[in-house]
């Protein structure tokens, strides 16, 4: 459903679905109870070839399409949302960012690391102050010989403290606005860097996420990334593939969700029959199947257009759509389950806990909004008809 794949990401889709549905779905639930890393999912994958998917071949990636790497995130988000999040913020915002504005030496050193699960990579860009507004960072780095000197805090990082490498976004003084954000990569056991407790969050159990505190860390020229002040469009060109990546994270959702509800509804007997048989179970099931649908036609399309100038609307149209439409059907899924729907044994539940976070991280439905509003605001008529 949604869209035809060529014959390659269809490979990479069926390899994905049978290592999901073999190795890490099964373990998903115990990780997700014991708030556990999943590190060996991480290795797994690696070992499987399926990090720094869209990196260069010559670099040590596997050179494939932003399209594959979005099947494989929808996937692993069907039977574990917490191991599709890590991979997603390591391969979208974190590998790639090394890949598109590395220098060559950065590429060679760093690409085979993040490929061969010998380094996770994670992004620090929000602090508590800057959310939604990215422009508004407090975090300093101060030159000084050699490099600089990077002090602040970041706030809601995604595998913090599990993660070995960082890339930090931090101002250089006498700086405002957009203006002297610059790109850093920094070490997790670099002297200075060290991160608060684990978030006890609503979802996604799993993958840990907690405040990271820079305190006066030094950072050499050569772990820069960029130029000085490229940092802020470095980091918005980093989240309209990661927007695409959380549009397919709530795709393999919403279909967990279909799939739980169907076979569900085939089995649970009630009045003498399948609950299935009933016009009510019946529609929730044609909604969920036709939002799948759609949801999935503008990712993966987004995901396929993903270097076009007009990729910012279309992955925030993708995401925006996606997000909430398995927030919507998750809820209906619960209601599908009855009773056993708001027990943990089922499942349903936990889709509800780890979707409702892919309306709010990498720019909430708010925001998204508002960016489909600028772009259709700016446009001439005639361009509105290729929206």
């Amino acid at each position: 459903m949604g869209g035809e794949l060529d014959a390659d990401t269809r490979l990479v889709q069926d390899a994905i679905l049978r290592l999901v549905n073999s190795t890490i779905q099964p373990r998903s639930a115990e990780y997700d109870a014991n708030a556990q890393f999943p590190r060996a999912n991480l290795t797994l994958l690696a070992e499987q070839g399926f990090m720094a998917m869209t990196a260069p071949v010559e670099y040590g990636g596997a050179g494939l399409s932003y399209l594959a790497q979005t099947v494989v995130v929808e996937a692993l988000a069907f039977g574990c949302p917490a191991t599709a999040v890590i991979y997603e913020v390591h391969n979208s915002l974190h590998t790639e960012a090394v890949w598109r504005y590395g220098t060559d030496a950065q590429k060679a050193n760093w690409i085979p690391k993040l490929s061969d699960g010998t380094a996770i990579g994670a992004f620090a860009l929000t602090e508590a102050e800057a959310g939604s507004d990215a422009a508004d960072l407090s975090s300093m780095a101060y030159p000084v010989a050699g490099g600089y000197r990077l002090t602040g805090r970041k706030m809601f990082i995604s595998s913090a403290g599990e993660a070995e490498r960082y890339l930090v976004f931090a101002r250089l003084p006498a700086t405002a606005g957009r203006e002297g954000i610059t790109a850093f990569m920094v070490d997790r056991d670099t002297p200075g860097v060290s991160f608060g407790r684990p978030l006890e969050k609503m979802g996604l159990h799993a993958s840990k996420t907690a405040e990271m505190v820079l305190e006066d860390v030094f950072v050499a020229v050569g772990d820069r990334l960029g130029s000085e002040g490229q940092g802020y469009e470095i980091a918005l060109t980093l989240l309209d593939g990661g927007r695409i990546g959380i549009a397919a994270q709530a795709c393999g959702m919403l279909a967990a969700a279909l799939a739980r509800s169907r076979r569900y509804a085939m089995e649970r007997k009630q009045f003498g029959q399948p609950i299935s048989r009933f016009e009510g179970v019946q529609f929730k099931l044609a909604d969920m199947a036709t939002d799948l649908y759609a949801a999935r036609l503008m990712t993966y399309e987004a995901a396929r257009r993903r270097n076009d100038r007009d990729i910012r609307v279309r992955a925030a149209m993708a995401k925006v759509f996606a997000s909430e439409a398995v927030v919507r059907h998750a809820l209906a899924a619960i209601q599908v389950h009855g009773g056993y729907g708001y027990i943990r044994d089922y499942g349903v539940e936990r889709i509800l806990r780890d979707g409702k976070v892919t309306e709010i991280y990498e720019g909430t439905s708010e925001v998204m909004r508002l960016i489909i509003a600028s772009s259709l605001l700016h446009s001439t008529e005639e361009a509105l008809w290729k929206v």
